[in-house]
């Protein structure tokens, strides 16, 4: 059996009341959370391999709501059968031959025009966790619509054209993530350097797994509870400075 590379058990997590609605956009589902107020700032979030209902997936939405952006979570997977926690990871990788973070082009495109129609929103930025920190980062070169960007532990590898960003793109990872080694964080800040022609970040939190910075407050270990807020005020911070 290969070990669980997220290192978190999904199963043992508190149960989350959402404050946001469901919305059908043409052929995707979305989970959507609107600021009290007229904005017209949208953010974009990507769910991870255990999909757009997941309920930490759905805090992260509200959390951005909060601070002032149309916040959304479409369905990448299409309705499709999410990882769940009790796949063996012996399947993973067909899994993901069927779930490619590199083929989210046209679900973006369908959101986004949903946003600026239907939301009338102008600025427009993407966040992405795991799986989809990987679609954030394929984006983020792809789709000038997205003014910036926040790839949190998803990494496009082998790619030589994974270095020059349309717009500002802030990389967020854990030191102890053992799915990304230390070797392509820094390849990847060395290529960033050379190519990159846009505002980026590359940030590295102490001690941390896989993961870590979507945990709702009452599942956050004390030792990691710092890393997490701070994780978590960056991405949001980055959002503030360019949507």
């Amino acid at each position: 059996q290969m070990a669980d590379p997220f290192l978190y058990d999904t199963g043992k997590r508190s149960q989350y009341g959402c404050l946001g609605h469901e919305v059908q956009i043409e052929h995707i589902k979305a989970y959507v959370c609107r600021p009290s107020f007229f904005t017209d700032k949208a953010v974009i979030v990507i769910h991870d391999i255990f999909g757009w209902l997941f309920p930490d997936i759905r805090y992260i939405v509200d959390l951005i709501a909060s601070h002032g952006y149309i916040t959304i979570c479409p369905d990448f997977f299409k309705g499709t059968e999410p990882w769940k926690t009790t796949d063996h990871w012996a399947d993973f990788a067909d899994w993901m031959k069927d779930h490619d973070p590199m083929k989210v082009d046209k679900e973006a495109d369908v959101v986004l025009k949903y946003l600026k129609e239907q939301c009338d929103a102008k600025k427009i930025g993407i966040v992405g966790f795991s799986w989809g920190g990987m679609a954030v980062h394929h984006l983020m070169l792809k789709n000038p619509q997205l003014t910036a960007g926040v790839s949190l532990y998803g990494i496009i590898r082998d790619s030589e054209e994974r270095y020059n960003l349309l717009n500002p793109t802030f990389f967020i990872f854990g030191e102890k993530d053992h799915t990304i080694s230390y070797d392509q964080i820094t390849l990847l800040e060395e290529k960033l350097k050379q190519y990159c022609k846009v505002a980026y970040k590359i940030k590295v939190y102490p001690g941390q797994v896989h993961g870590f910075a979507q945990l709702k407050p009452e599942d956050m270990k004390p030792d990691d509870k710092p890393y997490i807020e701070e994780a978590r005020k960056d991405m949001i911070d980055w959002i503030k400075i360019f949507i």
